[in-house]
């Protein structure tokens, strides 16, 4: 029931939480006061993180992709705080991009998928079999406009992006009598670090199929991915939010 949860020492993982989207929700959610583990391969990233978010929040250097290494940091939190509330699925990359589908690498293919789709499951079955344990779970992936519409020169990331939403309603179905919620989150072109590594005419193509015209900020993701793992957030479950700024209204 909601009024038996709070914000109050909720424990919150989130991959590819020490930057970019991930590290803006750990920003927000440590403001709110919970305790915050930001998963991410680069251990100079994880140091910065740690020292920003203060002595609430965790950092484990941990490669999402490997089912091992998942798990020894899963069992480590719980080893610590003897919970995780919420899980964000934020890891990822785009791959090759600006080219046709016949000229894609399969090697590229398949790396993005195993960041993209793969981390993802490998992730939420390592976690939720301890939100099972308490019948109370926040699941969030984030996917992207490009999973809904497809983005023309970006085939392997619009594809695991499809893939993720897909994951979504399975697992929102699948776990709808438990208090595990499992939500996905599709944004348009938010300004991370991703983005602006991205060729200027593949940010161009995204960006004029905005009607805003602009790009998404990091704290409207934020708020917005804050609210979709809140205690409030109770009945909706296999749902892809969008923030798009008027590009999907599906």
């Amino acid at each position: 029931m909601l009024e038996t949860h709070s914000w109050k020492d909720q424990v919150a993982m989130i991959t590819g939480g020490a930057d970019g989207l991930g590290f803006a929700l750990a920003k927000r959610l440590t403001a709110l006061g919970v305790h915050v583990v930001a998963l991410d391969r680069n251990s100079e990233l994880i140091a910065r993180a740690k020292k920003e978010l203060g002595e609430t929040s965790r950092g484990l250097v941990t490669d999402v992709t490997d089912p091992a290494a998942v798990k020894k940091s899963v069992d480590a939190v719980v080893a610590e705080f003897g919970r995780i509330d919420i899980l964000v699925n934020s890891a990822g990359m785009t791959g090759q991009t600006n080219i046709k589908s016949h000229e894609v690498s399969l090697e590229d293919f398949d790396r993005v998928f195993a960041l993209n789709v793969r981390a993802c499951l490998i992730t939420f079955q390592a976690v939720a079999p301890h939100m099972l344990e308490r019948d109370y779970g926040r699941v969030l992936h984030i996917a992207s406009i490009a999973g809904k519409d497809g983005n023309a020169g970006m085939l392997a990331y619009s594809s695991s992006k499809a893939a993720v939403i897909g994951m979504t309603k399975v697992q929102g179905k699948e776990y709808a009598e438990t208090g595990i919620r499992v939500n996905s989150l599709a944004p348009a072109v938010v300004r991370t670090a991703m983005v602006e590594a991205l060729p200027p005419e593949q940010v161009k193509y995204m960006t004029d199929k905005i009607p805003m015209k602009r790009c998404g900020s990091m704290e409207e993701f934020a708020e917005t991915a804050a609210f979709i793992v809140s205690p409030g957030n109770g009945f909706t479950t296999g749902f892809t939010f969008d923030l798009s700024g008027g590009r999907a209204v599906y």
